[in-house]
């Protein structure tokens, strides 16, 4: 099946006339893909690029626009990746792409401060109460390592608590039974972490209160921070029980260690704001990413002012970045969080999402297949499993073999789903009701398949 082209991407006959269009760099996805292998570790830049969880030859992205991408080979796809769940606009929103051409003809980076960091960060304090004093980097990573170094500083403890199955980036600390992309390859620890690193770490199942009071009462003293996904994306959507984050706020406080929300995702996806404002339960120190950067790489780290004023310049706790705060991501996301305060904004969103959720879960009993649901707001995983998936143990029981032949069966109708089982897929607020409905009829068809 071959979708036609739309109206904002470009073939590769539009491509500038000087550009040789027989080069090895300019073939198909096929032959981009062996070159990159020559080049690129495994040829790519992030593993599940690779796409062997789901088997198969990866695409390679020549552009998109809206709702949709477009692969070298120009086939046209919907689009459900949305980068990760940054493109909560679409691709190449016009306001967003003005703003960052208004501001690359004024230059791309300083290494020096400019009012653009002031004005988002002041948005995303007004926005997000409990973050009282903002540190912008450059990714997801570096904001959570960061958080856990202020952390241990403020409380002078070495330890912190993380969730099995809940993924905070690639830094040391975080990769014991970590989600996303080592759950997609099978790992569980990575090599090359020192045990040292790795004893400082303290793993517990996900929205298990219990086992949380156990471990920091077995650990009194020891334990600077309890870190989390308010709503887990990096198993899979896995949403928390009802009790779960207000359990930990309060068994934090009880034992003096702090709180930190992992909104890299949950930021400004499911309401102006984050996971925390809808449950009204304020964490210690919050860490953001995604959405803030407007589709370039933007992350941030903040908190209590006490607890913010141990970074230098102000405090003792060491942490900088040549690029943190550029000014081509600062006007991106500026422009971005504007537009998601357009009235009706999110219920726009939630309405389609509600309709596609709806709909999948409609197809998944006509099928008669073994599959759940979950969703949270505006991005949703599809668990080939026979339980109600609320932890990572739940979760790793998923049947990922049927999910890659689903995965095939969407592709071949150009419609592109997290290729791996353990992650999300998000609605942007470019995909249409025409979008859903296109949708709905390719999974119906992908589970018939499935099911002949």
């Amino acid at each position: 099946m071959r979708r036609t082209l739309r109206a904002g991407l470009r073939p590769a006959s539009c491509l500038p006339p000087e550009i040789d269009l027989t080069a090895p760099f300019l073939a198909g996805s096929k032959a981009i893909f062996q070159r990159a292998q020559k080049v690129l570790v495994g040829g790519v830049n992030s593993p599940v690029r690779a796409f062997r969880a789901v088997g198969g030859e990866p695409i390679v992205v020549s552009g998109a626009s809206g709702a949709r991408l477009l692969d070298a080979d120009g086939n046209e796809y919907l689009d459900y990746i949305g980068s990760w769940g940054a493109m909560i606009l679409g691709h190449a929103h016009p306001s967003v792409i003005a703003a960052i051409i208004e501001q690359a003809h004024k230059g791309t980076t300083y290494g020096m401060t400019t009012a653009l960091e002031v004005e988002l960060a002041s948005i995303i304090t007004s926005a997000i109460p409990s973050m009282e004093l903002v540190r912008f980097v450059s990714s997801g990573t570096e904001a959570t390592m960061s958080a856990i170094r202020v952390a241990r500083a403020f409380t002078k403890r070495d330890l912190i608590i993380k969730f099995e199955g809940c993924y905070h980036g690639h830094a040391d600390s975080f990769l014991s039974k970590a989600g996303s992309g080592l759950a997609t390859l099978g790992i569980a620890e990575s090599p090359g972490v020192p045990e040292a690193v790795a004893a400082l770490t303290i793993t517990v199942p996900y929205n298990d209160s219990e086992a949380v009071g156990r471990a920091l009462a077995l650990n009194s003293e020891k334990v600077a921070a309890v870190i989390v996904e308010p709503i887990a994306a990096n198993m899979g959507v896995v949403l928390p029980s009802a009790t779960i984050l207000r359990d930990l706020r309060q068994l934090t406080q009880h034992h003096r260690a702090l709180l930190i929300f992992d909104e890299v995702i949950t930021g400004f996806r499911l309401n102006y704001g984050g996971v925390q404002t809808l449950y009204g339960i304020e964490p210690d120190l919050t860490t953001l990413g995604k959405i803030i950067g407007g589709g370039l790489p933007a992350a941030a780290y903040g908190g209590r002012r006490e607890i913010m004023q141990m970074v230098a310049p102000l405090g003792p706790v060491y942490q900088a970045g040549t690029l943190s705060g550029n000014p081509l991501a600062m006007c991106a996301g500026i422009e971005t969080l504007k537009l998601l305060r357009t009235p009706g904004f999110y219920d726009g969103l939630q309405s389609k999402t509600d309709r596609l959720v709806c709909g999948i879960r409609a197809l998944i009993e006509e099928s008669g297949l073994t599959a759940h649901l979950n969703a949270a707001g505006s991005f949703f995983t599809l668990f080939f499993n026979a339980n109600d998936v609320q932890n990572f143990a739940i979760a790793k029981a998923s049947d990922t073999s049927v999910y890659s032949a689903f995965f095939a069966q969407m592709l071949d109708r150009r419609i592109l789903v997290s290729p791996s089982q353990f992650e999300a897929n998000f609605v942007s607020a470019a995909h249409s009701q025409e979008d859903i409905d296109f949708t709905l009829r390719s999974i119906e068809e992908s589970l018939r398949a499935l099911h002949s």
